[in-house]
């Protein structure tokens, strides 16, 4: 059991030291952009007076290591500051948009998930077949298309010719589950078809490279049915790396829905950081940013732990 907490805690000061540099490279992003952030947020038709009263609340005239320091400080404690056009604090911007990006995430979980477990055991089982092919065709297909050609194919099919999905994800509060599942659907869709083809592949991978196990083979001899060799031999071997792939693409589903959602207009934080930057809202664009950060390193450290968890080889390195 120690060994367990001993490499928990390792991999959760690895993942603080990793988002601390993450955080660094944030700031000095802003940092070094061209020009005077002050003047570029104000445009060319700022007076000089207005500048420097900006460059005041903005802090920009203190040393770069006191604003940072003040910066992070503030981003523990959720405080992001204030943003630079319409005057609220950030937090209570980014906490809504966050809210629909983990539904949206959280709906095509849901699907891809028990999916690509069900069809990549299937591809196993029946390898070097016709459905097999047919499945290796349409994932790498899936795998090697953008997700804004994606969306907009799906547009194209199934909201322009039938109507038969909104083309646009306009959420209101009063909305019932029922309809937020509807109009969220054509999005969800678009991360399904994405992530799906890449954990049914892997899961396809470590369910065959088990299958070639002596105990497998020892299973088969006694006369074990195939999907009992499955679901109680190997299935149990291959969640380590299952689990991995999978936190890694619920990751993606969280950081990766920026042009998902800029597609379908879908009110989320990928939203949010894209207008940020449009409009030079660098305190909106560092939170953004860093939020993803966090969530991804979160997501893989919660893999880790799962693969420890789950694999005695790992929890007793010795």
């Amino acid at each position: 059991m120690q060994d367990i907490f001993r490499l928990v805690a390792k991999r959760l000061g690895l993942g603080l030291i990793t988002l601390l540099v993450i955080s660094l490279l944030i700031f000095f992003a802003v940092e070094l952009l061209p020009g005077d952030i002050a003047q570029a947020v104000l445009g060319q038709g700022a007076t000089d007076e207005t500048v420097a009263a900006l460059r005041e609340r903005m802090g920009l005239n203190d040393p770069w290591f006191i604003r940072y320091f003040e910066w992070l400080l503030g981003a523990i404690q959720l405080d992001f500051g204030v943003s630079l056009i319409s005057g609220d604090p950030v937090s209570s911007a980014i906490s809504q948009r966050f809210a629909n990006t983990l539904f949206l995430a959280a709906y095509a979980a849901v699907i891809a998930v028990p999916i690509s477990i069900v069809l990549g055991v299937i591809v196993a089982l029946l390898r070097n077949t016709i459905f097999d092919r047919v499945a290796n065709v349409l994932t790498l297909t899936s795998i090697s298309s953008p997700e804004f050609f994606l969306g907009y194919i799906l547009i194209l099919y199934l909201s322009v010719k039938t109507g038969m999905f909104p083309a646009i994800s306009s959420l209101r509060g009063d909305m019932s589950f029922g309809d937020l599942l509807y109009r969220t659907f054509l999005p969800a869709l678009t991360l399904v078809l994405v992530v799906t083809a890449h954990m049914m592949r892997m899961t396809r991978a470590a369910i065959i490279s088990l299958l070639a196990s002596p105990y497998i083979e020892m299973a088969r001899l006694k006369g074990v049915p195939p999907w009992k060799v499955i679901v109680r031999h190997a299935l149990p071997n291959a969640w380590a790396p299952i689990i991995n792939v999978i936190a890694l693409n619920l990751a993606y589903l969280i950081t990766g829905v920026v042009l998902v959602e800029v597609v379908f207009v879908y009110p989320g934080i990928g939203q949010l950081l894209v207008d940020a930057v449009s409009k030079r809202d660098f305190p909106v664009v560092q939170a953004c940013c860093l939020i993803f950060a966090a969530t991804f390193i979160l997501l893989n450290l919660a893999a880790d732990v799962m693969s420890i968890l789950t694999n005695p080889r790992l929890r007793h390195p010795k």
